[in-house]
């Protein structure tokens, strides 16, 4: 059988006792990555262009690309979080518990502020509602943002660490 352990001099690694943390960093920087990614395409090109086909195609179009989406974009923020928290438990520094942390924020935000506008617009006949369905587009989009910018902070706090790694 043959063994391959990576050299002491492998930043990621380091030595064995770190490698599992290393994992931890990698998933917490990759997830949140993923999400802030995801989250960006919608808000500078998904959402930006369901709003310009008026409210019946654009709450149709949200109702289709929210059941998708709404697989995706949890695992990866809750990966990042519970990766974020486990490589600070690991030994990391304190900054690596702040980004899973920020990262699982992103749960009572879309629990408490988002879920009652997705349910709304999720409402038979809203398309036909002209005014109020882009008023919940328009406020589901401001929400969003703040989404995505604390995925794009917890994306370059894990980038920055990752780089500092000795």
């Amino acid at each position: 059988m043959i063994t391959i352990t990576p050299p002491d001099s492998y930043p990621v690694w380091g030595s064995e006792g770190r490698a599992v943390q290393s994992i931890y960093e990698f998933t917490a920087a990759l997830t949140a990555g993923l999400f802030t990614g995801a989250a960006l395409y919608i808000i500078f090109v998904e959402h930006p262009a369901r709003l310009k086909y008026g409210p019946p195609l654009a709450v149709t179009e949200f109702v289709a690309g929210y059941r998708r989406a709404a697989v995706m974009q949890p695992v990866l923020a809750f990966l990042s979080f519970g990766a974020g928290v486990l490589a600070w438990r690991e030994g990391a520094s304190f900054w690596w518990l702040l980004g899973g942390a920020a990262m699982g924020s992103l749960f009572p935000l879309t629990i408490f502020w988002m879920l009652p506008i997705n349910r709304q617009l999720h409402e038979p006949g809203l398309e036909h509602d002209a005014d109020r369905a882009m008023e919940l587009l328009t406020l589901w989009g401001h929400w969003h943002r703040l989404r995505c910018l604390i995925g794009l902070l917890s994306f370059f706090l894990f980038l920055v660490l990752l780089l500092q790694k000795d």
